[in-house]
């Protein structure tokens, strides 16, 4: 299919999982009832953001994948013929958790899982205590409606995960997310710490040639001491906002994409075609050091 719906679930939470849940499953329904073909929720949906202190209770709100949240998940996008990308926290086994999405298709079959590969250590944020680092690699799925990548979150600074994701047939990238300002910071620091955000992920659009969709939470947090700032979007391969949501108002938006732009784009501007790939092997490395 060229032509594809889109539905962004821009949400706040609560301490009560269940609850969130079972939110997030009406604003599914509230999308496809609205057209959507594909619906991205925010990373982990189903809690309040547990990962601004280090605290061995949070590990209680994992759960397998496949596994309850999942087979809900799966029950709805059978019925309402839906593709769902829904970011969970894993228990992979005793002591192993990841911050992981999974995707489940149209006809309600789980196609599998992408765990979270690059894990911030920051104040508020401290998601090292919580996730080992991704070991699947990065994944794309092929669904009904497009075949789709999924990075998470602080995944999304990286331009190398957005490009091995691309080059591995992605039409579409898409990014659950969790992201906030402190309260305590001014309004200038807000937006250039907004701006930088989707500024760098619809660099992955422009260079990639493919569309990419940010799903972020809104709401006060942690004693009010965070606001996540939502500002959800869609952005063409030419980085061209198709969509913007609110700082603090939840929603749910379908906006249609046509996959056939990437095409177009490439060809008009074709970055891949005149890519150096015999000069990269630096890339690996974590420092080029002049001696």
């Amino acid at each position: 299919m060229s032509k594809v719906k889109i539905g962004l679930v821009q949400m706040s939470c609560t301490a009560d999982k269940l609850n969130n849940l079972q939110k997030a499953i009406e604003k599914v329904k509230e999308a496809a009832a609205k057209g959507a073909q594909i619906i991205c929720l925010q990373e982990l949906f189903t809690s309040l953001y547990f990962c601004d202190i280090e605290d061995y209770e949070h590990f209680k709100l994992a759960e397998t994948i496949p596994g309850p949240s999942t087979d809900a998940l799966c029950a709805v996008a059978k019925e309402h013929q839906v593709v769902i990308i829904a970011s969970l926290f894993e228990k992979r086994t005793q002591g192993i958790y990841h911050n992981t999405t999974a995707v489940i298709d149209a006809d309600g079959s789980y196609l599998g899982k992408y765990r979270k590969m690059h894990i911030p250590d920051d104040p508020a944020f401290y998601e090292k205590f919580y996730f080992t680092p991704g070991d699947l690699g990065y994944k794309v799925f092929k669904t009904k409606y497009a075949s789709l990548g999924v990075l998470i979150c602080w995944d999304q600074w990286y331009p190398e995960a957005a490009r091995i994701t691309a080059l591995m047939g992605a039409e579409i990238l898409f990014y659950p997310t969790a992201i906030g300002w402190a309260t305590s910071q001014d309004e200038a620091t807000n937006t250039e710490q907004y701006n930088a955000w989707q500024t760098i992920q619809r660099s992955h659009a422009v260079a990639n040639g493919v569309h990419v969709v940010s799903v972020n939470r809104v709401g006060f947090e942690q004693n009010n001491l965070m606001k996540f700032w939502g500002g959800s979007f869609v952005a063409n391969p030419f980085g061209t906002l198709l969509y913007k949501a609110s700082h603090d108002k939840e929603e749910t938006e379908v906006i249609e994409i046509d996959t056939t732009k990437t095409d177009y784009y490439r060809t008009h501007w074709p970055f891949l075609r005149d890519r150096r790939i015999d000069s990269y092997q630096p890339i690996t490395k974590r420092f080029i050091d002049e001696d």
